[in-house]
């Protein structure tokens, strides 16, 4: 990425002979049911801040179940993993992408996720906010002029800034959220999300990246609760 250069010329013209210048949890402990319907948050307040201590970062929330059977039973077994119920916020590839990152995951954390009616069901959603906007464009070539006089002659001076960088795409706040239930009984017994703030348009960050470093944040230490 090219960076601001600043060029300054300074030019003095002698009175005798004047010159042109030259240019330069769930329930009320958790999420309960608003945890599924409200957007990201906590970005909007001091945008600029966040921008620059938490791109790339991710942070996470998880809520388990008081029943220590239940519990105990997290990470056993078959999971079949789902889009969580009328929450189409995202499009049929993107959700995808998201579902089999989630699936790796629980693979990883002990379940038999290759089968599409698992003992534990586990719901999916993902949620997208701008959490900055994407910067205006700028003007490639910028200055400004000075005049002054002295006992010497006319002192004319300019200096002129040439930015050739490209506006910063808007900055997007992603959450992957995630809610095990058992198929039976449809008591929740383990709830999270993972939120990560990255750039529009920045190559380093694909919906498959993202989504992978969701999900395995999301679910270190599975079945574990805490941030």
């Amino acid at each position: 990425m090219s960076l601001p250069r600043t060029l300054t010329l300074l030019s003095l013209i002698a009175l005798a002979a004047p010159a042109q210048a030259q240019p330069g949890g769930w329930g009320d402990r958790g999420w309960g049911d608003r945890g599924w319907t409200s957007a990201p948050s906590g970005y909007a307040r001091n945008a600029r801040a966040v921008s620059v201590n938490r791109e790339g970062k991710v942070q996470v929330a998880r809520f388990v179940a008081e029943d220590p059977a239940a519990v105990a039973a997290l990470g056993k077994g078959t999971v079949s993993v789902i889009e969580a119920p009328a929450t189409s916020l995202v499009d049929a590839r993107e959700m995808a992408t998201y579902q089999a990152a989630v699936i790796d995951a629980l693979a990883g954390a002990g379940y038999q996720t290759a089968t599409p009616d698992g003992a534990h069901v586990a719901e999916v959603r993902v949620a997208h906010a701008v959490a900055e906007p994407q910067e205006a464009p700028k003007k490639p070539v910028s200055g400004e002029m000075m005049m002054g006089v002295s006992n010497r002659g006319t002192m004319m001076g300019m200096g002129i800034n040439i930015d050739l960088t490209k506006p910063k795409g808007a900055l997007v706040s992603t959450r992957l959220e995630a809610r095990i239930r058992d198929r039976v009984s449809g008591a929740v017994l383990w709830e999270g999300r993972a939120d990560i703030l990255t750039r529009q348009g920045d190559a380093r960050w694909t919906d498959q990246k993202i989504a992978q470093r969701l999900a395995d944040a999301l679910f270190e230490g599975f079945p574990a609760a805490g941030a």
